[in-house]
């Protein structure tokens, strides 16, 4: 178990807890984990190691929850470019954390615009054509491999796709187990899963649970805009910490 401070093991309970909650109905939550957990295990690469279980765990969740909405073809043009963008982010992890870790940052930071001007935007969704599905696709597949971050991107893209919201949301769970599984290789290869991050990631398991189980009912508790808005600015402060010197 990795030797943490108190207000350490705090932090990684809500990230945990956010990222149950982004998977089963508040789509954008869980990017606030993404700068928050490079700060909590303190190097970039690993970081998106000591994730990735909760993510599975947080996508299986999701996938049995919407097991019989999901719409599969919507993947198809996306899942060559997702790969190629995957492979990318692979070599990226080669490098030492002074550079990823500012990456991740820039990452996080663009995950937030992107998000922000969809939820302000009254511009049409771009066609869902071989060049928006290549856009989308490399971008998803590099930031999720580098940084977990690959949410807002894929929501844009499903949105193309003028999903209704169970088919939205049970496809983009889908997408995210079958890419996050296709990760622990990679992590594995580079050495980045340890003793400490797999009995961490046990250890957050249950905060993932609940937040997959409370995620809907936390819309009726407090209004979405105040929601959103409280997230944002968050994971914009958070996100601002990863561009400050070690």
């Amino acid at each position: 178990m990795p030797d943490f401070s108190i207000y350490k093991w705090l932090l990684s309970a809500m990230c945990a807890f956010s990222i149950g909650v982004a998977k089963t109905g508040v789509p954008g939550f869980g990017i606030l984990s993404v700068p928050l957990f490079v700060l909590i295990v303190g190097d970039a690469r690993y970081s998106a190691a000591w994730v990735v279980p909760l993510l599975i765990c947080a996508d299986a969740f999701a996938v049995v929850y919407y097991r019989r909405h999901a719409a599969a073809g919507a993947l198809f043009s996306l899942l060559p470019w997702v790969m190629l963008g995957m492979a990318g982010g692979a070599v990226m992890l080669g490098y030492p954390d002074q550079l990823i870790r500012p990456t991740v940052g820039t990452i996080s930071l663009v995950m937030l615009l992107l998000y922000l001007w969809r939820q302000r935007s009254t511009a049409p969704v771009p066609p869902a054509d071989w060049k928006h599905a290549g856009f989308y696709g490399t971008s998803a597949g590099f930031a999720t491999m580098v940084a977990n971050a690959a949410g807002p991107i894929m929501n844009m893209y499903l949105l193309s796709k003028k999903l209704p919201r169970e088919e939205f949301v049970a496809t983009g769970a889908w997408f995210f187990f079958i890419v996050n599984l296709s990760k622990v290789p990679v992590y594995t290869k580079l050495g980045l899963f340890s003793s400490q991050s797999l009995s961490f990631d046990l250890a957050m398991a249950p905060f993932v649970i609940i937040g997959a189980l409370t995620g809907r009912k936390l819309l009726v508790i407090m209004p979405e805009k105040v929601f959103v808005n409280s997230v944002v600015a968050l994971a914009f402060l958070a996100t601002l910490l990863l561009f400050l010197p070690k």
